[in-house]
């Protein structure tokens, strides 16, 4: 199974210059927990409703703060050609719950998601049920010192 199988297909995306009011108001009214970063036309980074509230609201940012402040930069993307099990390994490597869909120029054409798989497994894809259940708990599982050390570096950490 592909990338392109499962995705969500033309995400929302945002600028950096974008006020972390903006995306969040996006994230609300397109229902979603991450937004891929776009910058001439190529994505740059990933913003999450937890860097919303960890980054910025808990530091006492702004509304009008630019995403570009809080942003995860150079996230690990794929194609939509990649299979399916290269995500996951995405996900759990680095245990993120989401992983932008590029192009061959970096565009963003699409978002795989921790219900991306759980709903390709419910839909008796081939994707089952204990393969999405193995990716959650290794992308939940406890690392000592990663939240402080990631949200310090600004890379590697989006949920």
């Amino acid at each position: 199974m592909k990338a392109s199988d499962i995705m969500t297909s033309d995400p929302c995306t945002c600028s950096p210059s974008d006020s972390l009011q903006d995306v969040a108001k996006s994230m609300r009214d397109h229902d979603c927990g991450a937004v891929p970063v776009i910058d001439k036309g190529r994505v740059i980074g990933i913003v999450t409703d937890r860097d919303l509230a960890v980054r910025a609201l808990a530091d006492g940012m702004r509304p009008d703060t630019k995403v570009g402040d809080v942003i995860t930069r150079d996230p690990r993307c794929c194609s939509a050609d990649d299979d399916l099990r290269e995500v996951e390994q995405i996900m759990t490597e680095l245990q993120v719950r989401r992983v932008p869909v590029v192009d061959a120029a970096g565009c963003c054409v699409g978002m795989i998601s921790q219900a991306d798989l759980a709903r390709a497994a419910s839909d008796g894809q081939r994707v089952s049920e204990r393969e999405v259940a193995i990716v959650v708990e290794r992308i939940s599982a406890a690392r000592p010192g990663s939240f402080e050390r990631d949200t310090e570096q600004k890379v590697n950490l989006w949920y």
